[in-house]
């Protein structure tokens, strides 16, 4: 049987105008939930179409998800201009509340990349996301001054060998947050993931199945 996922690009209503998206959704209906994919920084050539915010919503559909990637304003066919993450949170925000009113019900997830990590870290507590994966999470740029922060489940994957996020920033908010999340350290993985990304999968697979109330 095929794990390839039916997708429909589309364009929902954010707050900057128009938001391009991805539905990628499982051929088995119903979905038993869903979830929302952030992608790295625009500014350094990140869109939806990104390898890694692309294995994170494949992960998901591979569970029986739906999954709602979409470009950040200003971004490809997004309206709107780069907003230095203030905005983006807000784009975020828009897609959970799209995928809540229009999606199969369910828990919600929200995941991300890098500067999208950062950003679905700060989503997850005002969206009531019922779990949250932060990969190689650029929080000390974009996040570092939370007012709360995620108290659902919650998994961070780092590379050890990250020329971009720093891993020993990533051990140290790690530590310093209470409850605190899973990490998992990749020895040997850089920043993209490159030749890792079956092991980022299954990763992610193996923590939202455990994660998941059905």
């Amino acid at each position: 049987m095929s794990t390839a996922p039916v997708s429909e690009r589309m364009f929902i209503e954010g707050p900057a105008g128009r938001l391009e998206t991805i539905l990628d959704e499982p051929r088995e209906r119903p979905a038993k939930g869903c979830a929302v994919v952030c992608h790295p920084h625009p500014q350094h050539g990140g869109t939806m179409h990104n390898k890694v915010a692309h294995t994170l919503a494949r992960s998901f559909v591979r569970l029986g998800f739906s999954a709602l990637r979409f470009n950040f304003r200003g971004t490809e066919g997004s309206a709107g201009n780069y907003d230095e993450g203030v905005g983006e949170l807000d784009d975020a925000l828009a897609a959970v509340d799209w995928l809540r009113s229009n999606g199969p019900g369910g828990p919600l997830w929200i995941a991300g990349f890098s500067f999208g990590a950062a950003i679905a870290v700060r989503a997850a507590e005002p969206a009531g996301a019922d779990g949250l994966i932060a990969v190689a999470p650029a929080i000390y740029r974009f996040a570092r001054n939370l007012d709360t922060h995620p108290r659902c489940p919650f998994l961070v994957i780092q590379g050890d060998e990250d020329e971009l996020v720093d891993v020993e920033e990533t051990i140290e908010w790690v530590n310093g947050l209470e409850p605190g999340p899973e990490l998992l350290v990749m020895t040997g993985a850089e920043h993209f993931f490159h030749g890792r990304l079956v092991e980022l999968r299954e990763a992610v697979m193996g923590f939202v199945s455990h994660n998941t109330v059905e």
